[in-house]
């Protein structure tokens, strides 16, 4: 297929702004088209959307038996397993073997959740014999979901599911950079048995179906995951309605290494840390505030990392191992590049890297800065690419204050044998997660979200459940 559609109140329809061309960051080659959403698309999906929480379509079943759909698209996405991975390589750039770890990370997001739906019960208030009271979870409503294009596929079964778990009906907005694979999203619905209206998938720019969607008076809940600037214009529009939203904007996220670090296993926190997804993670470690003790010893383990990838094309890339795929586009290798020259300008020290490939396609060679000093853009701007920065550090409190020097706040980590010193460090960090000892510790099961300007709310574990309900409080006087 070459040409894909919109899926409005389960009918597959064309965009009323025409179409837009997706491009393989692998190749620069324009490989399809997808039709471009307009307001009035989004007009259309809302009022499905909120025809369904009306109805009760959703809300009004037995929570196992919502629970089960939403199990059921899980392992629609599973059965699908390779032909989305293949799609998702194409479209985003990443290694076939990354697009698998993603989709297998997304049917896990729907069996979890599909799990927790009968599990979210009010409880009884005593107020004396006079009285019985108790509360209500209710559905929010209508779940406005603006997916990045970093994770299309994880990301949009991230807040899909939970949001399906609770009762929500959803207007999901896919990124116009890697629109394709959220059709898959569309067609598990269908064969789960979700009513048509239920889930609605448009693909549109952000000035145009972004900004309807985000200030429709129809919607009832915004999650939204990308840069703060345009968090801020959705919490923004969203405030005219007086609607919540969840925002993930992002991170410079720090990993303190201490001088009794086992460095040997710090190799492979790099590793996933900033070059897995060519970095474009929210929660990369961008940054490695290093004791200077260990600092040259870190520098050269670091280099030893990055040269030891292989950059290429995604799809040549089925297999786990030591190797790298494009950025999502030229213009975002391009900037990255660019936030790598200014570093040197400003004193920080090339290792390695920091230079666009001469292949076709948006590539970024691995990239070591050392002599990162926490003034410079490249310790305070996220680059989103694969760059990692050096600081390092003399004392405890140093570290702490080099970690929490930034606007954001969205994971930290520390590395050290020392339990006592790494649990100081986790209540003094500034951020929603805490690694310790390993990058990206976790899963599905643990919340996830950030401070400051890394935005508010949580997703991910039990927490995540909240934001697709409100509470409501009935007390009956017994007379």
């Amino acid at each position: 297929m070459d040409h894909y559609d919109n899926y409005i109140d389960g009918a597959w329809v064309p965009g009323g702004a025409g179409t837009i061309d997706i491009e393989n960051p692998g190749t620069g080659d324009v490989f399809a088209t997808h039709a471009l959403a307009d307001a009035g698309d989004v007009d259309r999906a809302v009022t499905a959307a909120r025809r369904v929480h009306l109805d009760g379509a959703l809300s009004a079943l037995r929570p196992v038996e919502r629970g089960r759909m939403v199990q059921a698209m899980g392992r629609y996405l599973t059965a699908h397993r390779d032909e989305i991975a293949a799609a998702l390589t194409q479209e985003q750039g990443k290694p076939l073997w990354e697009s698998l770890i993603e989709v297998d990370g997304a049917a896990r997001y729907f069996e979890y959740y599909g799990n927790q739906a009968e599990t979210v019960e009010g409880r009884s208030i005593p107020l004396g014999a006079g009285y019985f009271d108790w509360t209500e979870y209710e559905p929010m409503g209508v779940s406005a979901q603006i997916i990045p294009w970093n994770y299309p596929v994880e990301m949009t079964a991230r807040s899909l599911s939970a949001a399906l778990a609770t009762g929500n009906a959803c207007v999901i907005k896919s990124p116009e950079l890697t629109p394709i694979t959220n059709r898959y999203f569309a067609l598990a619905a269908q064969e789960a048995g979700l009513p048509p209206g239920a889930v609605n998938v448009l693909c549109g720019l952000g000035q145009g179906a972004g900004a309807a969607l985000a200030s429709h008076p129809g919607v009832n809940q915004i999650v939204f995951t990308g840069s703060v600037a345009t968090g801020i214009a959705i919490a923004t529009a969203a405030a005219q309605n007086v609607v919540p939203c969840v925002l993930e904007l992002g991170g410079k996220s720090a990993a303190i290494v201490h001088d009794d670090a086992d460095l040997d296993a710090f190799e492979n926190d790099i590793r996933w840390g900033i070059f897995f997804n060519a970095g474009q993670v929210c929660s990369a470690m961008s940054r490695v505030i290093v004791h200077a003790s260990r600092r040259d010893e870190l520098i050269e383990r670091a280099a030893k990392v990055a040269t030891s990838l292989s950059v290429g094309l995604g799809a040549d890339r089925p297999e786990f191992g030591p190797n790298m795929g494009a950025m999502v586009s030229v213009p975002q290798r391009d900037r990255a590049a660019a936030m790598v020259s200014r570093a040197q300008e400003q004193g920080a020290r090339l290792v390695t890297g920091g230079r666009a490939m001469n292949i076709p396609g948006a590539f970024l060679e691995p990239t070591v800065l050392a002599d990162v000093t926490p003034d410079m853009e490249i310790a305070q701007t996220e680059v989103f690419g694969p760059v990692l920065s050096v600081l390092s550090f003399q004392d405890d409190a140093e570290a702490i204050a080099i970690a929490n020097g930034t606007d954001y706040g969205l994971v930290s980590g520390v590395f050290t044998r020392d339990i006592d010193r790494a649990t100081r460090a986790a209540g003094q960090l500034r951020a929603g997660q805490v690694f310790v000892n390993e990058w990206y510790a976790g899963g599905v099961e643990t919340p996830f979200g950030g401070y400051g300007k890394s935005g508010y709310g949580r997703e991910k574990g039990r927490e995540a459940l909240w934001n697709y309900v409100q509470t409501k409080n009935i007390a009956i006087a017994r007379r």
